[in-house]
């Protein structure tokens, strides 16, 4: 599909020096449309950035944003809304295992309430209350032009939960479930949709090859992608409020053999 309607329009993408937030970032801008990329990674971002532009197809610009940080939430929607004049999509990829990303020993930490807290806090933080802030902050410029749609990103990992890194499971099942119904609900009244897309494996890394799903693989990145743009298309209108399981029947077998 060419999606010729995201021609001009308007998205922001976190955690988007990388990873699927990249990925979007780069579909949004080869389709047309203007991208606002948003990670603490400055180098990454400037070079992806410039990547995308030197494509020149849509524009891309990127702001430097710890989703931790709700005045950097507030001054990448300004940017996106200074730069471009709306904000049509929000995408909120930012996100990953606190253990995994702060590199925990699990030798040293071997079971939850041995890891420290300050990394459990950084994982709900990251994962829940960066969507969190970055919902509160691009509903104001939404509900001002009567338009718009939050993209959330679950994960299996929401209904499965976590034996060890507790924090990841907790926050993508708030998104999954009380978060996106929350924003479809406000929003509904000012044109505003809110959907979270829940990946199983994707081989965004090579170890998620080894998580089994029903059709005996894990997703490519851009069959994530592929969903999230159908949703924010003219075809995906009728969808709202809803968490979309993406992860190859992973979530409807009882158990593995």
């Amino acid at each position: 599909m060419e999606y010729t309607e995201f021609i001009n329009k308007t998205a922001i993408s976190t955690g988007a020096a990388s990873g699927m937030g990249l990925l979007f970032a780069e579909n949004w801008a080869s389709l047309g449309g203007n991208v606002v990329m948003c990670d603490v990674n400055q180098e990454a971002l400037t070079e992806k950035v410039k990547e995308i532009n030197a494509k020149g197809q849509g524009k891309a610009v990127g702001v430097i944003c710890d989703v931790r940080d709700y005045n950097q939430v507030c001054a990448a929607r300004d940017k996106a809304v200074e730069e471009f004049g709306s904000i049509d999509v929000m995408a909120n990829f930012a996100g990953g295992y606190a253990t995994r990303m702060l590199k925990v020993d699990q030798k040293k930490y071997p079971e939850f309430p041995d890891v420290p807290i300050e990394v459990m806090d950084w994982g709900l933080d990251v994962n829940l209350k960066g969507p969190f802030y970055f919902c509160h902050a691009v509903l104001k410029q939404m509900r001002e032009q009567k338009s718009g749609l939050i993209l959330n990103i679950g994960s299996i990992s929401g209904a499965e939960g976590s034996a060890y890194s507790m924090e990841y499971p907790t926050s993508k099942a708030g998104l999954m479930y009380g978060l996106t119904k929350s924003v479809a609900q406000y929003g509904s009244k000012h044109g505003i949709r809110c959907v979270c897309v829940s990946p199983g494996p994707v081989l965004t890394r090579a170890n998620m090859a080894n998580m089994k799903t029903l059709l005996g693989r894990a997703a490519e990145p851009q069959e994530i992608i592929d969903l999230c743009l159908f949703i924010a298309s003219d075809k995906g209108q009728f969808i709202n409020g809803e968490n979309i399981m993406i992860d190859g029947g992973r979530n409807a077998a009882v158990r593995f053999s």
